[in-house]
């Protein structure tokens, strides 16, 4: 009987330690993302998988601080807002390749790694902010903001701003280094202040007066219009109208954000189960409605106040592409002065 009670004991202890192991299963995220922005959907993801995620909000430098911390990191997954920023974790061999046939299927091929290094989670369309008596302003393209007749009306944030090296970038891929450093001096042309402040700035400034038209991401236009950012900011959102640029003969450019699972990762499987529920049509829901962004999965939830702004058709050149280019477009803007 002692016996048995000992193997009893035993068995009881093991089976503790299992549970013990279970119960604290994590996976630790970095991100260049506001923490606040996904905890709906990090709370959603822990709620089904039973895996706490862990946060650390990392503002700038996030290659360098992991690339600093090496073999003791303890990141499993890294988040950015912007292409350029992924790549710049594979490039430098901060992330791991992951084969995933959920991640596969639900992510189209031209918004990932081939080799599996970088998933895109979500996407924002560069788009037009416009003052609303512009009636007859239906359809304009990208190369069209140069037009003199937006001379002293248009309003920009910094031009440095990834927002809008990404996109002066995706014109370099297009047009190549001449034309589109023509194209920056006839943008700056048409400026009616300097670039500076954010996104929803353009709307307030566009709502004073100051100019007719900018750009911004459609993100901003849900946060502004639902009412998130305040009633001030749900008037800028409202006294705007926004139209879908393209490029000529092309489509609409647009950057993601996503993620990477890192090189050192301590819980892999669990980054791996995190990013597999980011692609999900649940997940693909809550990023919707939680920062009014575009789903990367096909047939997933968009929020209404996005399918208001029109059909979205992205642009084909490969978002590799875009980011290979962000140094060229960021000497260009130093080349034309853009910003002073």
């Amino acid at each position: 009987m002692a016996v048995g009670i000992k193997a009893i004991g035993f068995a009881g202890l093991a089976l503790a330690a299992l549970i013990g192991t279970a119960s604290a299963a994590e996976v630790n995220l970095y991100t260049t993302r506001e923490p606040g922005l996904i905890r709906p959907l990090l709370d959603a993801f822990t709620a089904k998988s039973g895996v706490t995620v862990n946060t650390v909000f990392v503002e700038k430098g996030l290659a360098e601080r992991v690339a600093a911390e090496g073999a003791r990191a303890k990141a499993d997954v890294l988040m950015t807002v912007d292409v350029g920023n992924l790549i710049e974790l594979v490039d430098r061999d901060l992330a791991q390749p992951v084969r995933s046939g959920v991640l596969e299927a639900a992510v189209p091929a031209t918004l990932r790694d081939a080799e599996g290094r970088w998933f895109a989670l979500s996407m924002r369309a560069r788009v037009l902010y416009a003052d609303k008596d512009l009636a007859d302003l239906k359809a304009i393209t990208y190369e069209g903001l140069a037009d003199p007749k937006w001379k002293g009306g248009l309003c920009l944030r910094s031009g440095q701003h990834p927002y809008n090296t990404a996109l002066i970038a995706h014109h370099l891929v297009k047009h190549g280094p001449e034309k589109t450093e023509a194209w920056l001096r006839a943008l700056k042309a048409n400026l009616a202040r300097k670039p500076a402040g954010g996104d929803r700035d353009v709307a307030r400034d566009i709502l004073a007066d100051t100019c007719e038209i900018g750009l911004g991401n459609s993100y901003y236009v849900g946060l502004m219009r639902s009412g998130r950012g305040g009633p001030e900011q749900q008037k800028w959102g409202a006294g705007i109208k926004v139209v879908m640029p393209t490029f000529a003969g092309g489509g609409t450019h647009v950057n993601i954000s996503g993620a990477v699972v890192a090189k050192n990762a301590p819980n892999r499987d669990e980054a791996v189960k995190l990013l597999e529920y980011l692609v999900s049509d649940e997940a693909q829901g809550l990023y919707a409605k939680a920062d009014y962004e575009y789903p990367v999965k096909a047939g997933a939830p968009i929020d209404p106040l996005l399918t208001e702004l029109g059909p979205l058709t992205i642009d084909a050149v490969p978002l590799v592409e875009i980011a290979r280019n962000r140094k060229a477009a960021s000497l260009l803007l130093d080349t034309v002065g853009f910003d002073n």
